[in-house]
């Protein structure tokens, strides 16, 4: 699958490793390693604050990378780990129950699998009609920062351990190299360290961690479908088809090469492998940044390295120990980093508005964001008979169905004063 890269014992001098290439076996698990290094502390973070079981989250998180590789055909690197966008929704949910959870989870990557296949058919462009970037970065600003709250108060329960997670990761990230790319995950481990030194750790899952196996299948759980769940899951998917494009793109950049027409495959093999996810109990996933700055520091994009990373996850899924080493997080690392993360994933949503010069003195962009991103983000309740409808799902529905409206509307009273008689 994969020639030989020049004699596969080094990177030719302002050369580099393209994605059907590879090094030596030796090198190339190596680097997988990275890519572990890279995506472990994001990809675990997910189940640790959503209560997902973490060997499962692992072990598809490994399948699915494989799926994403097979199904691009090895046109385009990428690492598939837990996706932040449902946090907010899974811990909104949780009182629903795991099943209820993975329903919505299931669901989503159906809608995302769907949207790949348009894609696929109708081109790229497709996705800049139906969702502009106005739209797109109001519904990762509000599900970014929908979850806010729960951050600050993880936080509070342990402020300096908090605190001691939050300032490594700020410091880290504004290094240089490998050591910013894998600076949530430094963070983690620096957090975690303070906290078992000053007697921090929960006691009980100590004692679990203590009690549990080296080897043993991964937790694997069935879905129910509840609408009030899927209805607040649903948002996930926009963030998902942003997160998708974005980082196929920036891939793109990275690499040298055009592959906006590998879009839909990535869309389709995300979806496949949250629709898995969902059917099993892991969490929902994306591809991850973390491991595109690995592949621009080294200019190996070799997927061969990608391949090796999944089954390293695989491996590690094998494992009950990790699952409940995992468990001992406390809850001061969680909110020390989640602080951080959640923030992140709202500017992200900025970021859409200034790279594409979203106008806020049009009025439609104005009123629209204003309302959605209340609603989101102030986590707007309503229920409606015996479904309960949260704030994601009440403003990712009003900036995506008012939007299109409004904008019409403001169009066809444009056309109406321009039919008028001058004079």
């Amino acid at each position: 699958m994969w020639s030989v890269h020049g004699d596969g014992r080094r990177v030719r001098d302002g050369a580099a490793v393209a994605a059907n290439e590879r090094l030596s076996w030796p090198l190339t698990v190596g680097l997988g390693m990275q890519h572990v290094a890279a995506m472990f502390g994001a990809t675990v973070l997910v189940p640790a604050a959503t209560g997902f079981p973490v060997t499962t989250t692992l072990l598809f998180s490994g399948v699915g990378t494989l799926l994403f590789l097979l199904i691009t055909r090895n046109r385009v690197p990428g690492y598939l780990g837990s996706s932040f966008a449902f946090i907010a929704p899974l811990v909104a949910t949780r009182d629903e129950g795991m099943a209820a959870q993975l329903g919505g989870v299931l669901v989503a990557g159906l809608l995302l699998m769907g949207v790949g296949i348009a894609v696929k058919a109708l081109g790229v462009r497709l996705l800049e009609s139906v969702m502009p970037p106005v739209v797109t970065g109001a519904v990762v600003v509000l599900v970014g920062l929908n979850l806010a709250p729960k951050a600050t108060e993880a936080f509070g329960h342990q402020p300096v351990v908090g605190i001691v997670t939050l300032g490594v990761i700020l410091f880290c990230g504004v290094a240089r190299g490998l050591v910013a790319q894998v600076s949530v995950l430094i963070g983690v481990l620096a957090g975690w360290v303070y906290a078992a030194v000053t007697g921090a750790l929960d006691d009980d899952r100590v004692a679990a961690l203590s009690a549990a196996g080296w080897f043993g299948l991964p937790e694997v759980s069935g879905p129910v479908l509840r609408p009030s769940v899927v209805l607040l899951v649903i948002p996930a998917v926009i963030v998902l088809v942003a997160e998708n494009v974005g980082h196929v793109k920036a891939i793109g950049a990275v690499t040298g090469r055009d592959l906006d027409g590998s879009v839909g495959d990535a869309l389709i093999a995300n979806g496949l492998s949250t629709t898995l996810a969902g059917a099993g109990g892991g969490s929902g996933t994306t591809t991850y940044a973390e491991n595109i700055g690995v592949m621009a520091l080294t200019k190996v994009y070799s997927t061969a390295a990608y391949a090796v990373a999944a089954i390293a996850a695989i491996i590690l899924s094998l494992s009950p120990k990790v699952g409940a080493l995992v468990n001992t997080v406390p809850e001061g690392v969680v909110g020390g980093a989640t602080l951080l993360l959640y923030g992140m994933i709202g500017l992200i949503g900025v970021r859409i508005w200034l790279a594409n010069r979203v106008d806020f003195a049009d009025p439609v962009n104005l009123l629209v964001v204003s309302a959605a991103v209340v609603a989101g983000v102030g986590n707007l309740t309503l229920t409606i008979g015996q479904m309960r409808i949260e704030g994601i799902a009440w403003g990712s529905a009003f900036v995506v169905l008012v939007y299109p409206f409004l904008r019409w509307w403001r169009g066809r009273g444009a056309e109406v004063s321009d039919r008028r008689p001058r004079g």
